[in-house]
């Protein structure tokens, strides 16, 4: 390496898909080459305008500018709200004096490709999903290096561009926890249970639909709850507003006192209350859960099915069955190298649940080689590759 100071601008989010990994890498980078100057382009209503200065980086927001799908009046503004954005970006690639632009997707990255590729400041894509979004797709047409999770990502580089299969930068929580399973899974479990109030002696069944919740995994799990409580402890994380029905759903299978309120104790440990039915709307540090877990039920977004893989954890997946299908194509690689489930959601029915979890749970050996196959799918150490062909380029 030079003894330059290098200067990165890394362009994402809106969502939490996207600035973790964005954070993942700038992080990285950072411990790589702790002088070089890293900052941010987003939105000021993307959930970057908060995460990216509480991770301590500079944010320069520009507006969001979504590509048009339909002939509207939104596709009569694009060309001037395009031009002005693109100014916009120049004049912060000018004043960062930007080597390189390592750009993650969503609304930001768009335009930051298209000005870079104006200025000759060479250009890197990270793509996380099975189905590159529109702006990847522009962005990879001028791309010197991209960075995916999947391998069929139908992202086309440039002639003498190169693109490698990196994996999803992980966020700290699911990095460290990976390094602990690695060394010590039964210390990782066994310190998770006590924060959650679990058994660590007994299989634990998580089941996730996202903040929002997923109802038909709500409703089919819950109303298993009786069968299910005979082999496993439950930690069901239900989503916001939707926690009285699986309460109520529960404990007509299960009878009444079955269900507790799930908390994290971070004052003192806490034992297993007796109740096996534990639920919550939502879970911030998922990270303990994730650590308890024998089995994961579970939509299958791009980051929630990159972070089961690099954890080892056997999953049944249900793609959300809306939009392009992209959440099946998420999944497919990682179950057809025999790390989990996959079922569609009409199919994920209380027959289904009964018919299938219990033997899944009978048979440890077979979960245990879920998780193992899992394991050699996933990949945990994305956030440090990404950020070395960052360097090289930037050299």
């Amino acid at each position: 390496m030079t003894q330059g100071k290098p200067h990165i601008v890394l362009a994402g989010g809106g969502t939490a898909g996207h600035v973790n990994p964005l954070l993942a890498v700038a992080d990285a980078i950072r411990e790589i080459r702790p002088e070089a100057e890293v900052s941010v382009i987003g939105t000021s209503v993307g959930l970057e305008h908060d995460l990216v200065p509480q991770a301590g980086y500079e944010l320069d927001a520009i507006a969001k500018v979504p590509f048009p799908r339909r002939p509207d009046m939104a596709a009569l503004r694009f060309p001037a709200a395009w031009r002005r954005e693109n100014a916009k970006v120049r004049a912060i690639l000018e004043r960062r004096e930007a080597q390189v632009v390592v750009g993650f997707g969503g609304y930001a990255s768009a335009p930051v490709y298209s000005a870079a590729h104006r200025m000759g400041v060479p250009i890197v894509v990270h793509e996380q999903n099975a189905r590159a979004g529109m702006a990847n797709k522009l962005g990879a047409r001028w791309a010197d290096f991209i960075g995916t999770v999947y391998d069929d990502t139908g992202l086309k580089p440039r002639k003498g561009a190169r693109m490698e299969r990196v994996g999803l930068p992980l966020r700290p929580a699911i990095a460290d926890l990976a390094a602990r399973l690695e060394s010590d899974p039964r210390a990782a479990r066994v310190a998770a249970a006590e924060r959650l109030g679990v058994d660590p002696d007994r299989p634990v069944v998580l089941v996730t639909g996202g903040s929002l919740g997923a109802v038909s995994l709500n409703r089919s799990v819950a109303a298993c709850a009786g069968d299910l409580l005979r082999h496993a402890q439950i930690i069901h994380l239900t989503g916001r507003g939707k926690i009285d029905e699986v309460r109520m759903l529960v404990e007509r299978s299960a009878g009444s006192p079955s269900i507790d309120e799930l908390r994290v104790d971070d004052l003192s440990l806490h034992r297993p209350s007796g109740v096996d039915y534990h639920v919550a709307e939502y879970l911030e540090r998922i990270d303990l859960a994730f650590a308890c877990a024998d089995l994961v039920i579970c939509r299958s977004g791009a980051g929630s099915v990159s972070e089961l893989a690099a954890l080892g954890l056997p999953a049944v997946y249900v793609p959300l069955p809306i939009g392009n299908g992209e959440q099946r194509f998420n999944a497919e690689p990682v179950v057809r190298a025999g790390g989990g489930l996959m079922v569609a959601d009409r199919d994920f029915t209380e027959e289904w649940v009964r018919g299938t979890v219990p033997g899944l749970l009978a048979q440890p050996e077979r979960l245990h080689e879920l998780g193992r196959k899992a394991w050699e799918y996933g990949i945990r150490d994305a956030a440090s590759t990404m950020a070395r062909r960052v360097l090289e380029i930037v050299e």
